[in-house]
């Protein structure tokens, strides 16, 4: 019982001692754990399977309401948090895990609010995006106070959230090896008129999986270092190609410094750091080279090189009896039209009726993961050529890869639909 008395004591002696040092005008200290900081830069210095955060000295308050993280580099898995939490907020937990604090993270797009299970909010952050969160001061004194976050420059959403006396402090999290930031603790955001008035459509719900690719409306263009083949910048679609919406198209609006620009095919779960083609369970027409590429990082010639201004499209052509893991109802099957804008682009979900009979009378083949489907490649709406390709489980989704600095492409992923 006595030891009970002694560490009950030390206790009330240490919370004593903190709220002293906070009381008696000593600078204030920010902290960190399992990051290193250099200026306003911090990276992450675990091994990936802990946490590391930073928390600020000094909240957020009417006159220093905002404050924003760049995202310089997402290593391995882009796990960034970027919110407010309690001055002694644990080192060891994501902003925004733990009750009082609330984090936007980048990885996933989700807000955490006091809670490990986050909750679907914005878009995902990607390399060179800039994530920023602040108060709307008006109300902070009465015991709570709305928290904004942005992306870019634009406001993402905002949430109510509780303020005890000592206010809620700015704080970053990472938590895989390579992720890197800067923090600018004195930034300024302003809401311009224009902003308030129009809303463009971001087309980023169009994108399941984005790595080192920003998007803005249908523009792609890669953020990442381009230094070597691991540099590779990803854009998946959210859907695979179905019998409905089998073709999109990509036109190359910036070559970059080497025109690494790949369209193509591949399954869900594709590697990050892989162009499309170069891993099984994909196939991609490659623009600095004209190769095609199926599973292999070894491509085999195939169509002319592609620049600035082409127009690089992809498509499947599906047999008639086809069915998706996820589409049942075919009652519309024959209704397809082409509207695309390019006169040159057919239909070709059938090329022709000799080549449809053709195709009907060799079968397709059943392969071990699903059924074989003809994936076709387009160059300013005339057919490049095909492969035959087995169907991963899930379907083969439009997917995108960049590698060298400056590359832009416009994508339309339904060219053919109305």
């Amino acid at each position: 019982m006595d030891d009970i008395n002694v560490l009950h004591h030390r206790c009330l002696l240490n919370l004593r001692r903190r709220i002293r040092d906070v009381g008696d005008g000593r600078p204030a200290q920010e902290r960190y754990m399992r990051l290193q900081k250099d200026g306003d830069t911090l990276s992450y210095q675990g091994n990936s399977e802990e946490v590391g955060c930073y928390v600020a000295g000094h909240p957020l308050s009417k006159g220093n309401c905002y404050f924003e993280v760049t995202i310089v580099d997402t290593g391995v898995r882009g796990t960034i948090a970027v919110g407010l939490v309690p001055k002694f907020y644990r080192l060891d937990h994501q902003p925004g895990w733990l009750p009082h604090s609330v984090a936007y993270h980048a990885d996933n797009g989700k807000l955490y609010n006091g809670n490990p299970v986050g909750q679907q909010f914005g878009p995902k952050c990607a390399r060179g995006d800039r994530i920023g969160c602040g108060i709307h001061s008006e109300n902070i004194e009465a015991g709570f106070t709305t928290v904004f976050f942005t992306k870019n420059g634009k406001e993402v959403g905002s949430v109510e959230v509780p303020v005890s006396a000592e206010g809620l402090f700015p704080a970053v999290g990472m938590h895989s090896m390579g992720e890197e930031v800067k923090v600018d603790l004195k930034a300024e955001w302003l809401l311009e008129e224009d902003d308030s008035l129009m809303m463009v459509d971001s087309h980023e719900d169009d994108w399941g999986r984005l790595y080192d690719i920003r998007v803005s409306g249908t523009l792609l263009e890669y953020v990442g270092k381009g230094k070597s083949i691991v540099d590779v910048g990803l854009a998946q679609a959210r859907q695979p190609l179905t019998t409905r919406c089998h073709y999109y198209e990509v036109e190359i609006v910036d070559a970059g410094e080497k025109c690494y620009i790949a369209l193509g095919l591949a399954r869900r779960d594709y590697p990050r750091n892989r162009h499309p083609g170069w891993s099984r369970g994909s196939v991609a027409y490659h623009a600095d080279d004209g190769k095609i590429f199926h599973g292999s990082g070894v491509g085999d010639a195939f169509g002319p090189r592609c620049f600035k201004g082409d127009i690089m499209g992809c498509g499947i052509m599906f047999p008639r009896d086809y069915i998706l893991d996820r589409e049942g109802d075919m009652d519309d099957w024959d209704r397809l039209e082409v509207h695309s804008g390019h006169a040159g682009v057919q239909n070709v979900l059938y090329l022709n009726d000799e080549e449809e009979e053709e195709e009907a009378g060799e079968g397709v083949e059943q392969g071990p993961e699903g059924r074989k489907v003809t994936v076709f490649f387009t160059r300013n709406g005339k057919l490049m050529g095909r492969r035959e390709m087995v169907v991963p489980h899930g379907g083969l989704y439009p997917t995108v890869g960049m590698l060298s600095s400056g590359e832009k492409v416009k994508v339309d992923l339904h060219p053919l639909s109305g």
